[in-house]
């Protein structure tokens, strides 16, 4: 049986691929996926104006390609973390 921290990652990693190549490339999230991803697997994100999506898209987009490849997913995971962590210690 796999640790519990081995489980989270691998969550991390099967989101990712739930929603990425549901258009286009399979290994990276369009903007559309993207925000999909986001609606349907965070608590915040149903919350989430369109406006602040595609801020959040043009932030993590570091390459420019119009895509968010896994790097740049696990740059997103890493910040919500800080964020989560932020919460937890207040």
């Amino acid at each position: 049986m796999a640790a519990p921290l081995d489980q989270a990652i691998c969550l991390l990693v099967a989101v990712f691929h739930k929603y990425s190549g549901k258009e286009g490339d399979k290994n990276t999230l369009s903007k559309k996926e993207l925000k999909e991803l986001i609606q349907k697997e965070l608590t915040i994100g149903p919350k989430l104006q369109e406006a602040e999506i595609q801020g959040l898209m043009a932030d993590l987009d570091c390459n420019g390609d119009q895509e968010v490849n896994f790097q740049e997913y696990v740059t997103f995971l890493g910040a919500l973390c800080m964020i989560y962590n932020e919460t937890l210690c207040k």
